[in-house]
């Protein structure tokens, strides 16, 4: 960050170039580990997980009404069965999402999927939260490019054009 202070008001000026994008739950703490990142990161897998193991829990009761209604052994295979499919899918949706942008329409074709399988997408933020925060490496290589292309723009444009020597 700049330790240049703006002129008229005596505070810290803002940055010249590009702004980090926010990640969910951890804003731009991810771009210096700093702000509470650590805890952040404690949190936020200790949550992940416990709303997964929570989520399992009401999967199991679902189940178990499934057992009561006594709808017959092929319907609550067929249950048990999508709902792994779709957890597995979720969670590969989700730990891909982590290390490239995902395309909007398949996304948007995907959600009821994401939906059926979120114990995959809660698992898979969990896994990654003891790494990173989610998205952290994609976010960084963005951030980091666009900041290249903003200090060669910089050095490009830099100096007083008029005092420059003229061909001819």
């Amino acid at each position: 960050m700049s330790d240049e202070k703006d002129d008229k008001t005596g505070t810290p000026a803002t940055p010249a170039g590009p702004r980090p994008e926010p990640i969910r739950f951890f804003g731009t703490t991810w771009v210096n580990h700093d702000g509470g990142y650590a805890a952040r990161r404690a949190a936020v897998a200790a949550g992940s997980l416990a709303a997964a193991a929570v989520s399992c829990l009401v999967l199991r009761f679902a189940y178990e009404g499934l057992e009561i209604a006594a709808i017959g052994g092929l319907a609550t295979v067929l249950v048990v069965v999508m709902f792994a499919v779709c957890s597995a899918l979720a969670f590969r949706h989700t730990w891909d999402g982590f290390s490239k942008r995902p395309e909007p329409d398949r996304q948007a074709s995907l959600r009821g999927l994401l939906a059926i399988g979120f114990v995959g997408s809660l698992l898979a933020y969990f896994l990654r939260t003891l790494t990173e925060a989610p998205g952290e490496k994609l976010y960084r290589e963005e951030h980091e490019a666009a900041r290249e292309q903003y200090e060669r723009r910089a050095a490009r444009r830099a100096g007083n054009p008029s005092k420059r020597k003229r061909k001819g």
